[in-house]
């Protein structure tokens, strides 16, 4: 009809291996917005080629917007738009992911905001020197602490507590002190401490001492109408402060202890209330970015707000950098009324929800294609392939497919293709995704080099050395055909 928007006709440039599959996939994101036009250079791998081929073989149909390349694509794209005189990008690098690069899925989900207090405790601040104390804060700030709790310990004396308060301070840190020791509260709330943990009915003077907010916890227990009454005790006198009802491990009433922070929150809806973690993530044998993840949706869902997050096991040392992205992703995800799904996957350690971006047929068929003896490593739910033009072989583990690669003789290469045959058995037994040449994926569990969510981004690296050589003789190849 007259007056109605044309659909933007969009460019995506592939090679003859990749073009059948881009195809389809074009085919199912095409709308009444967006015209893919699947274009084939006439070479098998686009992605090989620079942009000087670009710009001798690509041929473009009239009324296209922009051009797409593929996301392993080394050429000059500001050049190839002078050149063309319309806009070049690089799209991702799996085909899998083109629908969410053109919005069809979620797309990336905005991390920016959340509303919870993250509190890192150092359990062990009474046997750090102050500097230790300061390097240590810096650390778990990195990782998206908010106040940095001092922990004291039982029977231990405590003398450079007012050094560090101060030095910790200086740096611009918030600071929170932990101690069942009175006179430790009391002389941490005088040294400028913002908040102390923990105070319940009988030790709540203490906070007339000084400026800190009390976490106020119950007398004993389970005790909610002791922590009730100090709560109100608080509100009388106008003092500021949050309350924890303690959360309990499991099957030493963890249950109950749920139950106790959803009925402080439906008798106090508008108070501030922390959660301490703890108990469950330490002194439970399983990985905590899940713990997490489950804790958080009760915290999101209750309106809690704040946590108080520790790194004693080994097991637990990326609480803090979990729980961070956890009130990110669980932000977003209630703001939006949706599922925690799709807002970046940063507490999907172990599985991916799209581990595997082809199937056997797709890499059978690019198998009987190749020409050259570079090898392709791809993983699907067969197992893992090797290929390249003397064969195609299919394993669920390295040792299967080393008789068959025939680099006994090549120590480089055989080095690079147990390393990636590795990751790739890895990814295969997990259910995640694998992409040669490229780090596993581990979320906030296991940065794998810069902030976790650069590794969401379509960011474009160099070929590593044990590559260079052998795609360079590739590009020289795809410059012949």
């Amino acid at each position: 009809m007259v007056g109605e928007p044309m659909a933007e006709r969009v460019a995506l440039i592939t090679g003859s291996l990749a073009e059948p599959r881009i195809a389809r996939i074009a085919e199912a994101i095409a709308d009444e917005a967006l015209h893919p036009v699947v274009i084939n250079i006439g070479v098998k791998v686009a992605a090989l080629m620079t942009a000087e081929i670009v710009e001798r073989r690509l041929k473009l149909p009239e009324g296209i917007d922009r051009v797409v390349m593929p996301g392993r694509f080394r050429g000059d794209l500001d050049r190839l738009a002078a050149h063309f005189g319309i806009p070049f990008a690089r799209g991702p690098e799996e085909a899998a992911d083109i629908p969410d690069y053109f919005g069809k899925g979620k797309g990336q989900a905005d991390l920016s905001r959340q509303e919870v207090l993250l509190f890192a405790e150092i359990v062990d601040a009474t046997r750090l020197s102050v500097e230790g104390l300061v390097a240590r804060a810096r650390q778990l700030t990195a990782e998206g602490a908010d106040v940095i709790d001092l922990g004291a310990l039982p029977d231990e004396p405590f003398p450079q507590l007012e050094e560090a308060i101060a030095a910790l301070k200086a740096e611009g840190f918030p600071v929170s002190v932990d101690s069942f020791d009175t006179r430790e509260l009391a002389r941490a709330t005088r040294a400028g401490a913002d908040f102390l943990l923990s105070l319940n009915e009988t030790t709540l003077d203490i906070a007339k001492e000084g400026p800190a907010v009390p976490v106020l916890v119950p007398a004993k227990q389970g005790d909610l109408p002791s922590l009730l009454r100090a709560i109100e005790t608080c509100e009388a006198r106008g003092q500021a402060f949050l309350a924890d009802p303690i959360l309990d491990p499991i099957h030493f009433g963890f249950t109950s202890s749920l139950v106790r922070y959803a009925e402080l929150r439906r008798l106090k809806p508008d108070i501030p209330i922390l959660m301490g973690i703890g108990n469950v993530t330490e002194l439970t044998d399983a990985d905590t970015t899940g713990i997490n993840a489950i804790l958080m949706g009760v915290i999101s869902e209750l309106h809690l707000n704040a946590v108080l997050a520790v790194q004693v096991s080994p097991h637990c040392r990326t609480a803090v950098r979990e729980f961070d992205r956890a009130r990110r992703e669980f932000y977003a995800a209630r703001e939006a009324r949706s599922l925690p799904q799709g807002f970046g996957g940063g507490l999907m350690a172990l599985r991916d929800r799209k581990p595997f971006t082809t199937t056997p047929q797709e890499v059978a068929r690019l198998a009987g294609e190749v020409t050259d003896r570079a090898y392709r490593i791809e993983v699907t739910q067969d197992g893992i392939h090797v290929y390249n033009r003397d064969g195609h072989h299919v394993a669920a583990e390295p040792f299967a497919l080393f008789p068959h690669l025939k680099v006994e003789a090549d120590g480089a290469h055989a080095f690079y293709l147990g390393v990636e045959t590795a990751r790739a058995e890895i990814a295969f037994q997990l259910g995640k995704r694998y992409a040669q040449d490229e780090p596993l994926r581990w979320g906030v569990a296991g940065s794998t080099g810069g902030q976790v969510d650069e590794a969401h981004k379509l960011t474009f690296k160099e070929a590593g050395s044990t590559l260079s050589d052998k795609k360079q003789a590739a590009q020289k190849g795809a410059q012949s055909d």
